[in-house]
């Protein structure tokens, strides 16, 4: 047996470094289920829509679904607000276990939820509770999972370690979309639309309470006195680091608008826009979204030798020159191998950026206000660009000038090269940097 007091070339014992693998892959767990669980909602849409709101074409029913979904992202400033303080003053742990129990909640009632048909506008409207309630837990989910992740991954390869909080985030919209496919091949099209939709729901919050058991073994990453000091979890603490704040809401609000572009709504854009069918569409979005999960650790390793701040110029910059030509292209696309093709090359410009998402936010605050730091400014620039962007897509489609959210995104995402350019490199200045 191999002696656990051997210390590795991070300074670390073999026995250490094994802890923080396996806490990466508890938090990681946890992550993949609160992320599935939100997106069962969107790649379901096309089957329940009708049944929360009936009248309309299905541009509109869409419009309607999709307005419920932005709303979801409007309680995460709130979570972001509210998991972010606990996390710091409470603990990560403790957080992380809150979070994933309110999302499974949330995923109960929409699975037992009575339709339009069944009493009326209450089904919409507690369709729209629900999702606020989900919203509030996943608010707190991704500032308290990037933050415990980041601070456990090994120096030097924070990076790589890091990315594994977006592996899951992508492997739980493609678990999500798989459970869809799935359902696809068994059930009918009338049959989704009557009750399958309701599957998927299910599956999320009995898997949420594994997450939930999981999640009770992590080991804590803050001391006590570093929760104890008097601006831990404060709103005057975190503006102290103003400019890191500011510094993340530019560059999250084009990275989460062209992530929710070319992952949720895509799959609606290949039907609604391209004129593809729902089951081929579905196959192309789990395709893409697989080899999108696979990247992450390369771009989060290549930003280790790289750096953090080239790795953001990188994404805004090819950001900017390609939305349009891409979009552009997958609108008038008919082979589902053609869209393949165009959608990964769009998400391989994406993980420049949502590879080091969670890791250059944490680098650039201090522990005390690490959680609120990265979970508020995250929260806020997600729930204004990233919730918003089927329903701004959708919307500039319905009054026929679909293009200009073309150029919409290449705006943000021209904002957020800007702010790279300016930005000092985290990951040689930050406060991670001399963490074990």
């Amino acid at each position: 047996m191999a002696n656990q007091s051997v210390v590795t070339e991070t300074g670390l014992t073999e026995h250490d470094t094994r802890r923080r693998i396996f806490a990466i892959v508890g938090a990681s767990s946890g992550n993949l289920v609160e992320w599935f669980d939100f997106y069962v909602y969107s790649f379901c849409a096309l089957y329940f829509a009708p049944a929360f709101f009936p009248g309309g074409n299905t541009t509109t029913q869409l419009l309607n679904t999709a307005g419920v979904f932005a709303a979801g992202f409007l309680m995460r400033p709130i979570g972001g607000w509210f998991f972010g303080r606990l996390a710091d003053k409470r603990g990560r742990r403790t957080a992380m276990m809150v979070s994933v129990f309110m999302m499974c909640g949330g995923s109960l009632v929409i699975a037992v939820l009575p339709t339009y048909a069944q009493i009326g506008v209450w089904a919409p409207a507690l369709l729209l509770l629900a999702r606020l309630f989900q919203g509030l837990s996943v608010g707190g989910e991704y500032g308290t999972s990037a933050t415990y992740m980041s601070e456990v991954a090994l120096q030097g390869r924070r990076g790589f370690f890091a990315s594994f909080q977006y592996v899951t985030l992508i492997g739980g919209q493609l678990c999500a979309l798989l459970v869809l496919v799935i359902l696809q091949q068994l059930l009918t099209t009338e049959e989704l639309k009557a009750w399958g939709w309701r599957i998927p729901f299910v599956v999320g919050a009995i898997a949420a309470v594994v997450a939930l058991y999981l999640r009770k073994s992590l080991d804590e990453t803050t001391s006590a006195a570093t929760r104890q000091r008097k601006d831990a979890g404060t709103i005057g603490g975190l503006w102290r680091h103003k400019r890191a704040f500011l510094t993340v809401l530019g560059f999250t609000a084009g990275g989460s608008l062209i992530f929710y572009t070319f992952t949720t709504y895509m799959q609606k854009y290949l039907v609604n826009t391209a004129g593809m069918h729902a089951k081929t569409a579905s196959n192309v979005m789990t395709a893409a979204l697989f080899v999108y999960m696979l990247m992450q650790p390369l771009f989060g390793a290549l930003s280790d030798r790289i750096g953090r701040r080239r790795s953001m110029i990188l994404f805004g910059a090819l950001a900017t020159l390609g939305t349009v030509p891409l979009l552009h292209t997958l609108k008038d696309v008919t082979s589902p191998y053609a869209a393949f093709g165009l959608i990964v090359v769009a998400l391989a410009i994406v993980s420049f950026y949502t590879s080091i998402s969670g890791l250059i936010k944490a680098e650039m605050f201090p522990p005390e206000v690490r959680a609120l730091g990265v979970g508020l400014s995250y929260a806020l620039a997600n729930a204004i660009f990233g919730g918003s962007a089927e329903y701004v897509a959708l919307w500039l489609k319905s009054i026929g000038v679909e293009t200009m959210f073309y150029w919409y995104v290449t705006a943000l995402c021209a904002i957020a090269c800007i702010v790279a350019l300016k930005m000092r490199d985290p990951s040689k200045e930050g406060y991670l940097r001399d963490t074990p």
